[in-house]
């Protein structure tokens, strides 16, 4: 998901320091693998057996993931293929003794930058500090396995011809699954982007939008994982015609540098000047016409809070005058977008998206659907960004919640007055100039006290 300023508003201690990147991917896949908890989505509550570990054997279709990917990884912890064990009956907590599961598996770890931070690594009393956070960074290794595997797995699936509609109830009804879906306490992070092209952000199909993925298009699957309001926020681009290889590697290499850029005391500003110097040194040929990459100027990465998809700070991607600095344990998805058109999203199109706005007031509402939808979106979302096809299931967005008695109405007039009076903030579509492809890689990392950890990071991207 993505912050923009313009137009929408948008531990085991590390067990290794940055080697440089490319030497990290390798040990990336290694590393990846152990992530973790308790409980069954059955609802009878019986736990299901992992599965015999086997060896992945299924390669995707969709281009610049990194080689020697397999969309199956997760049959090496014991998941089934495809999924259907919860993340949590894989792994464990690092507060949990059960020696049958190892603990859920760390991010990346890199070293973070700037000579003031050289002591972090290997400071005794850091480590302290971060053993005391270790429930916080279990809930984020839990729900960065969980955004793993099931994006694996739609990586998969996702091949020209499918519904979007279908690819993204797919991909969210096994979110639910793996995360065993709980209301407020577990569930998807943000509605499921697949924004085709032009469009940047914030699309999703609406019920009666048949729009089917075609061999030529470039899009980008943006979603979420929340424990306990904990969200992972990352989002790759699926391309299948290899034209479009350089747009996607400037995004993914800009994505890269920012990563690496970021850390304790750095300013954004810093970060969105390296982004930008990546992005920007390549180019893309279609149909004869050579496009520079540029960065899309009015869109940012972001901090995330508990529940607050976009908590306060906002990450440029290009060179700005934003000298505020990046604090100790604070968490950010670092997200860039590249794209051949002018470098400036505007909103347009029919809005999918919504979010209860974080610091609403209480506002009396006249209409009484305007306050049965509000006391639906309180307890079935709370401030997490929600969509118009969820409102629509039986279970209005989540079984655990509602049971199948969820399902609103007629309830536009409703959602359209509680934008009107500022309780809830639409978020439509951003796009770029029709006829240009845009592109968008992005990870959600914490500044751990001695390191930064790359939580999201796989063996995919």
């Amino acid at each position: 998901d993505n912050n923009d300023d313009d137009a929408a508003d948008d531990g085991n201690e590390g067990d290794g320091a940055a080697a440089g990147k490319k030497k990290k991917k390798k040990k990336k896949k290694k590393k990846k693998k152990p992530s973790a908890a308790a409980a069954s989505s059955d609802p009878s509550g019986s736990a299901t057996a992992p599965a015999a570990k086997g060896a992945p054997s299924k390669q995707a279709e969709c281009r610049l993931l990194t080689e020697g990917s397999f969309t199956d990884y997760y049959v090496i912890h014991g998941q089934t293929e495809p999924p259907s064990i919860p993340v949590a009956q894989l792994f464990r907590s690092q507060d949990d003794d059960d020696a049958q599961r190892p603990p859920f598996p760390m991010g990346e770890i890199q070293e973070h930058p700037l000579p003031s931070n050289g002591h972090r690594l290997t400071s005794a009393e850091l480590r302290h500090d971060e053993r005391l956070s270790s429930s916080l960074y279990d809930q984020l290794r839990h729900a960065s396995e969980v955004h793993r595997q099931v994006r694996h797995h739609a990586q998969s699936f996702v091949r020209p011809g499918i519904k979007l509609v279908d690819m993204c109830t797919r991909l969210e009804d096994l979110n639910r699954q793996l995360v065993q879906e709980d209301g407020l306490r577990r569930g998807i992070g943000f509605p499921t982007g697949c924004s085709l092209n032009h469009v940047a952000a914030h699309y999703t199909p609406n019920n009666g939008d048949d729009t089917v993925l075609q061999y030529d298009d470039v899009m980008k699957v943006d979603f979420g994982t929340q424990i306990d309001g904990r969200i992972i926020d990352s989002a790759w681009t699926v391309a299948f015609n290899p034209r479009y290889d350089p747009l996607l590697e400037a995004v993914k290499e800009a994505t890269d540098a920012g990563i690496r850029a970021a850390g304790i005391d750095v300013r954004l500003c810093d970060v969105g000047e390296a982004i930008q110097e990546v992005m920007e040194s390549y180019e893309v040929e279609l149909d004869g016409k050579t496009y520079p990459v540029k960065c899309i100027r009015n869109l940012n990465g972001h901090s995330i809070g508990p529940y607050q998809i976009h908590a306060g700070k906002s990450v440029p991607i290009v060179k700005s005058s934003d000298e505020t600095k990046m604090e100790e344990n604070e968490i950010f998805a670092i997200e860039t977008f590249g794209t051949t058109g002018r470098g400036y999203i505007v909103e347009d199109l029919e809005c999918s998206h919504y979010m209860k706005n974080f610091h609403a007031p209480h506002i009396p509402l006249r209409l009484s659907g305007a306050k049965k939808l509000l006391a639906h979106i309180n307890k079935t979302f709370g401030t997490l960004a929600f969509c118009r096809r969820w409102l629509e299931r039986e279970d209005g967005g989540s079984f655990a919640v509602n049971g199948n008695k969820g399902k609103q109405e007629k309830y536009l007039g409703a959602l359209k007055n509680l934008c009107d009076v500022g309780i809830v903030q639409p978020y439509p579509p951003l796009v770029d100039v029709k006829g240009c492809y845009t592109a968008q890689y992005e990870h959600t990392l914490v500044l751990r006290p001695t390191c930064k950890e790359i939580l999201s990071r796989g063996d995919d991207y």
